[in-house]
């Protein structure tokens, strides 16, 4: 049983989203999701046949975290999409982030300035259950950089196919686009 590609067709039309950028966006997502049912199946033939020690085995053990944190942080991405961008200022998130950014305003200047780094790669808002805290960080690969038991919040794509085809190399006039369209209540969502 693997798993299934969900729809985020009604994205489309969203300010600042071409139709085109979007469905190259789905279609990206797609083949993450398909090449992460492609790989689990692979290993588990290969678990079956015994064949664990090879190393084409420990390869795609790797290869997997690529393919699935590619699935799952597209998912988390196309999710946090599709709103307003208005976050309730009297929200549990919204009070969250005053009290560990001291303002809303401090949170989006860095949330901001991690996007606009240099290089590709995605930035999250991350809760940290264990310390009861909220930090913006940058993950450069899929597979790497995830602070360890921290629940991401909010997810942008930095990478260029989330941005080149309607913004070329404007990168702030993409971060610009995404958080007009932030769904505030799915980011909250995800801090239970």
């Amino acid at each position: 049983m693997g798993y299934t590609a969900k729809d985020y067709s009604k994205l489309i039309g969203m300010a600042g989203f071409s139709e085109a950028l979007l469905k190259n966006h789905f279609t990206l997502y797609q083949g993450y999701v398909t090449n992460t049912n492609k790989v689990m199946d692979t290993l588990s033939q290969m678990l079956e046949a015994g064949n664990t020690a090879s190393p084409e085995f420990a390869e795609l053990k790797r290869r997997l975290g690529w393919e699935w944190n590619g699935m799952r942080l597209h998912e988390y991405y196309f999710e946090n999409l599709g709103g307003n961008g208005q976050a309730d200022q009297n929200s549990k998130l919204a009070g969250l982030i005053k009290r560990d950014f001291n303002s809303f305003e401090k949170w989006e200047k860095d949330f901001r300035a991690t996007g606009a780094m240099r290089g590709i790669g995605w930035t999250a808002l991350y809760y940290d259950e264990s310390g009861d805290r909220l930090f913006n960080s940058w993950i450069g690969e899929h597979d790497a950089g995830h602070p360890a038991g921290c629940s991401p919040v909010l997810i942008m794509d930095v990478f260029e196919h989330a941005f080149i085809l309607d913004y070329g190399l404007k990168r702030a006039d993409y971060i610009e686009a995404f958080f007009k369209n932030i769904d505030w209540k799915a980011a909250e969502a995800r801090i239970g």
